[in-house]
């Protein structure tokens, strides 16, 4: 894969940028069950800062794609990373759950913009052959973001430094790193070539574009739902899961993800290289296909080592399925809104599948904190309901990105 030092740089800031993003994420994931105990309430009531990031990504992903398309995938992206920072950061000051929910969804909305903007402008500069291979490196950008955040929860959660015991609130503070890479894109990354050659052409209105392909757009919507409740129904719950049915110390918990995530970057990388051999939608459904054996050892798994086998596999096949996704999003497309609809779609669908994390703490909560169960029936269903939607897709590997 020859690529020009630009190019590398592009697509190490688009990866540093979704890294850095999903590490603010997912420190939650790590802290819900002590934020329910500061605030007086149950997991479930936290678990709706999930929701509301999630469900608020989808109007970050309009606003952000929209500044992308107008003025820029670069100035976009260096934007919407200071959003996030600061807003993340902010949550450590939440003097009440309200406060801390409104917050959370500032973040989401911040969030939401990253990864179009950062595929897109990762995609429209590499050369369509690279494409399948730096699709999977992006989106291992997402576990790596949790691998990141697994670590920091168990070198210093709980720890005291200097008299000062590190609690929740500390851990937010960590949000503030990602501003940054901002310094890094501004200095080193050039803006997407597609972009600025459609500088000289008029483009059409974006929802002429979203209606010329109306159906195109609701089916990858459709996608993104499975996709979500896949990763988000695999991911969001699972240390909590680990903290409250098994009762494991945080350092146990931090290993086990950590095993998970290596799972999900080694899936990543090597279905994203695959793709470009034999396609996106084989790609997809092989890696789906993966999880299903996974789910005993996963969710009901009896030792941390067992489990942890199975979070290996779990992820080898959530994120192997995702790392397809970047390359196909942008390849399914119309050009004239590529850093406004892949992330319009994902985030639509992110939207959707917002209400699976307090759906699963419910359902455990209703099982006898049965958490196991509540990931085990969203894992097998969703893997399956990939494998059969994913037949409909066109496959459109190799095909010339422009931005006109």
């Amino acid at each position: 894969m020859n690529l020009t030092g630009e190019q590398k740089r592009t697509i190490v800031a688009a990866w540093l940028g979704w890294t850095l993003d999903a590490f603010d994420f997912f420190l939650l994931t790590f802290l819900l069950k002590d934020i329910a105990k500061e605030f007086g309430v149950e997991v479930s009531a936290v678990a709706y800062a999930l929701f509301l990031t999630l469900a608020m990504r989808f109007v970050g992903a309009f606003i952000f794609g929209r500044i992308g398309d107008k003025w820029g995938r670069k100035p976009a992206l260096m934007l919407d990373i200071l959003c996030y920072s600061i807003i993340g950061a902010l949550a450590a000051f939440s003097p009440n759950l309200w406060v801390f929910l409104v917050l959370r969804a500032l973040f989401g909305v911040a969030m939401g913009g990253e990864w179009g903007l950062g595929s897109s402008l990762a995609m429209e500069s590499i050369p369509p052959q690279a494409r399948g291979t730096v699709s999977g490196f992006l989106q291992c950008g997402y576990p790596s973001g949790f691998l990141l955040a697994a670590i920091v929860y168990g070198l210093i959660y709980g720890h005291t430094f200097g008299g000062y015991t590190v609690g929740w609130r500390a851990m937010f503070l960590l949000s503030v790193l990602p501003a940054f890479v901002v310094l890094f894109i501004r200095s080193s990354v050039p803006e997407s070539p597609a972009f600025e050659a459609s500088q000289a052409h008029e483009k059409p209105p974006l929802w002429a574009t979203v209606a010329e392909h109306k159906g195109l757009v609701l089916y990858m919507v459709l996608l993104m739902l499975c996709f979500n409740l896949f990763s988000h129904g695999t991911q969001d719950l699972y240390p909590t899961f680990l903290q409250k049915q098994h009762n494991f110390d945080p350092a146990t918990v931090s290993w086990i993800t950590i095993v998970a995530n290596l799972g999900a970057i080694a899936g990543g990388l090597a279905f994203g290289h695959w793709s470009e051999k034999i396609g996106r939608v084989r790609a997809i459904t092989i890696a789906s296909l993966i999880a299903l054996p996974a789910i005993p050892l996963w969710a009901f798994g009896t030792t941390p080592v067992l489990l942890a086998l199975g979070a290996f596999v779990m992820q080898i096949a959530v994120q192997g399925a995702w790392g397809v996704i970047p390359a196909h999003l942008n390849e399914l497309s119309p050009s004239a809104a590529r850093a406004t609809i892949p992330a319009f779609v994902y985030q639509a669908g992110n939207f959707l599948a917002s209400y699976n994390a307090p759906l699963q703490a419910k359902i455990a909560e209703g099982n006898g904190g049965d958490y196991g169960l509540a990931l085990a029936v969203v894992a097998a269903a969703v893997a399956i309901a990939i494998v059969v939607v994913i037949w409909f897709s066109p496959e459109r590997r190799g095909h010339v990105l422009t931005a006109h």
